[in-house]
């Protein structure tokens, strides 16, 4: 009886992906402790002319784009970085809805191909800041107790805090990218 012997090629792609992958925690957890750091620093001195620069959000903002990370992906991330938030925030839990709605913005911008291109830093880092901070500054204000209407004086900071992330963000991206091998 003859047998054949056949030549099999189980290539890496044949294995099952993981959820989230070592390499997108760490750059993660490296991003959210450098943001953390830069909350409590320049977040509060920044504070006092109306900009609060939440590096939380680009934090993941960045991670989401470098990793172009899904939206389950981008789910995690959010929930990860409003756990960190939490140390610091003025209303507790709020921010596991604003930083979720905001990194599946961030995750849907990343995943469209807007204009034949792949999503600009500047554009999506600015609009899921945006999100983020009028979600906050809404929900907290009726959470508080307080006319909806309040909400509107803290658009100048929720305008700022968006333009000072997109260019953080922006400028961090190609640096961050070159040394990930991107």
């Amino acid at each position: 009886m003859a047998t054949s012997v056949e030549a099999r090629t189980v290539s890496a792609s044949a294995r099952p992906a993981s959820l989230v992958d070592i390499k997108s925690l760490l750059l993660l957890a490296i991003l959210l402790a450098a943001g953390f750091i830069l909350n409590m620093t320049l977040g509060s001195a920044l504070g006092i002319v109306g900009i609060k620069p939440q590096s939380i959000i680009a934090a993941y903002a960045l991670t989401i784009i470098l990793t172009r990370a899904n939206l389950l992906q981008a789910a995690i991330y959010a929930i990860v970085s409003a756990a960190v938030i939490q140390l610091t925030t003025s209303i507790p839990g709020l921010n596991f809805v604003t930083e979720l709605v905001a990194a599946l913005l961030m995750s849907a911008l990343v995943k469209a191909d807007v204009g034949g291109g792949k999503a600009n830093p500047l554009v999506a880092a600015f609009f899921t800041t945006l999100v983020s901070g009028a979600l906050f500054a809404v929900l907290g204000t009726v959470l508080m107790g307080a006319e909806l209407a309040t909400a509107v004086v803290k658009a100048p900071i929720v305008l700022g805090t968006a333009v000072f992330n997109a260019i953080v963000v922006q400028a961090l991206y190609f640096p961050l990218k070159k040394v990930l091998g991107n």
